[in-house]
């Protein structure tokens, strides 16, 4: 068994891992980039941003764990669902990538639904509705408000998969990331020629697809002098940065489930077969397991949200942090924890950037309700972790009503680092909850489907089976428990009481 690595290219940052055979993680390295907002709702980001991290976080590594470029026997890429990279004949990016979490696409989610034959139709044909992040919807948006560009477009690519571009020179993808497209047919896990046709996009704009553990491409001669890995080194599938944080989770079989709260939040659960819901409740894909799908709910801005609140409010304990070598964000929870549970009726509602699972409402808005001037600092930090833990329990609700087991809820992310936070997810969720040996998350997951590509296990839940296991357990506290199902009911209820003042909200400053 060899080396493998690991690269996920996140919304805020890529990082990338170096495993052994074993697991075991040699060294890690990330580098951090910014989110442009052009207008309201919009989210871009220039991919070359993500190719100078990539190669400077490979660098890091194989000097970090001393390891020579021929000892690294595959790569596995990871990365942000969703987004769109536009490239020319030539290979050049056309414009900055629209990404998972942009909102200004409605009229195309519209226009893709009405060609499908309503949402009904749609969703037989590629498993999902028509969904603002989704890619299809940016593609049409491009074609529409940007012509000269659109004239270019020869290749559109995911995130990743740009980096296994610049790596290999290869055009490729694999299931788990393009069933976020809205262009894959999901069921028979291949590009649906169907919805293609309808919406007169030519195939050829669309590359390889690949099962997330087979390799898809090799290090070129040109991505080896950036990069420093050796020429020819293989570089599997990989998958989207939910299937491949699930793999990382151990998530490959019925009854174990994830719930990871990074910059979004994602409620994940294996299901043998793809499923059919006509309503599109849930987000359906292909998993990373190969014969396998997954439901996914996805909340747009959970640690998001905690992000937010300390970029804006958190000046006092980011310089603290700094003084004491310390993370911002535990001190923040040690104030929240003066607060207690419920936050004496004060409710913060995660939706910055409008809202996906359960409302698929892109004009949502947040918003603190319910202050009084009892109310102080501590209660505004703990309900914004309240507010993002209520939305992901939206999505576990609705996994529940779909009948999939929901035995073992394993937390990752930055929610699963924090004590205070654990806690808040158990009693929110109503079910123990627990976390695992290996906390790096997507990067870990495509490191271990570069070990089962290169044949250092046999299968993906093999390899899990042998890196991954539990290590701890947050036990629900009954106290809290109640406090959080009585509230539980009035924060559904405060969206759908202000869901129609969102829509005047958006239409007041042209969202």
């Amino acid at each position: 068994m060899g080396v493998t690595l690991g690269i996920d290219i996140g919304t805020s940052g890529t990082k990338t891992l170096a495993i052994d055979g074993r697991g075991k993680i040699l060294a890690t390295a990330s580098s951090e980039y910014p989110c442009a907002h052009p207008k309201p709702g919009w989210s871009e980001q220039d991919p070359d941003l993500w190719w100078a991290a990539t190669v400077a976080t490979i660098r890091d590594v194989l000097s970090k764990a001393e390891l020579k470029p021929a000892e690294v026997s595959g790569v596995g890429l990871s990365g942000q669902m969703h987004g769109s990279v536009f490239l020319d004949a030539d290979g050049h990016v056309i414009r900055p990538a629209l990404l998972w979490n942009d909102q200004r696409t409605a009229a195309e989610c519209e226009e893709i639904e009405e060609k499908a034959g309503g949402r009904e139709g749609l969703i037989r044909m590629v498993g999902n509705p028509a969904l603002t992040g989704f890619t299809a919807p940016k593609i049409l948006w491009v074609r529409k408000h940007e012509p000269k560009n659109w004239d270019k477009v020869k290749h559109i690519l995911l995130p990743k998969d740009y980096i296994r571009y610049r790596l290999s020179g290869t055009f490729a993808t694999e299931v788990s990331d393009a069933s976020g497209t809205l262009l894959l047919d999901v069921a028979h896990r291949r590009w649906s020629k169907e919805l293609l046709r309808k919406l007169d996009l030519d195939a050829s704009l669309m590359p390889d697809c690949f099962e997330s553990p087979d390799v898809s491409a090799t290090v070129s001669a040109i991505g080896s002098e950036a990069s420093g890995l050796s020429i020819g080194t293989p570089i599997v599938g990989g998958a989207g940065d939910q299937p491949a944080g699930a793999v990382g989770n151990g998530i490959v079989r019925p009854g174990v489930v994830s719930a990871t709260m990074g910059t979004s939040g994602v409620v994940f659960a294996h299901t043998s077969e793809p499923g059919f819901d006509p309503l599109g409740r849930l987000q359906r894909g292909c998993h990373a397991v190969p014969g396998a799908w997954h439901v996914m709910g996805v909340v747009l801005a959970a640690g998001g949200s905690f992000q937010w609140l300390r970029n804006e409010l958190g000046d006092i304990e980011v310089e603290a942090a700094k003084a004491r070598h310390t993370d911002p964000y535990f001190l923040l929870t040690e104030e929240a924890a003066l607060a207690g549970p419920g936050c004496e009726g004060l409710f913060f509602l995660p939706y910055l950037t409008g809202e996906r699972t359960p409302h698929f409402d892109p004009q949502a808005r947040g918003g603190w309700i319910g202050l009084t001037v009892r109310h102080g600092r501590e209660h505004l930090i703990r309900s914004v972790l309240e507010g993002a833990t209520y939305a992901m329990r939206d999505c576990l609700e609705l996994i529940r009503e779909m009948g999939v087991d929901l035995a073992q809820i394993r937390l990752s992310g930055g929610g699963a680092r924090n004590p205070m936070w654990k806690q808040i997810q158990a009693d929110v969720y109503g079910q123990d909850v627990c976390t695992i040996n290996a906390g790096e998350g997507p990067a870990f997951g495509v490191a271990l489907l570069a070990q089962v590509g290169t044949g250092g296990f046999s299968s993906v839940p093999e390899a899990c089976d042998a890196t991954i296991e539990v290590v701890e357990t947050t036990k629900t506290e009954p106290a809290a428990r109640a406090i959080y199902d009585r509230s539980y009911p009035i924060f559904r209820k405060i969206y759908r009481d202000l869901k129609g003042t969102f829509r005047e909200i958006a239409e007041l400053v042209g969202g």
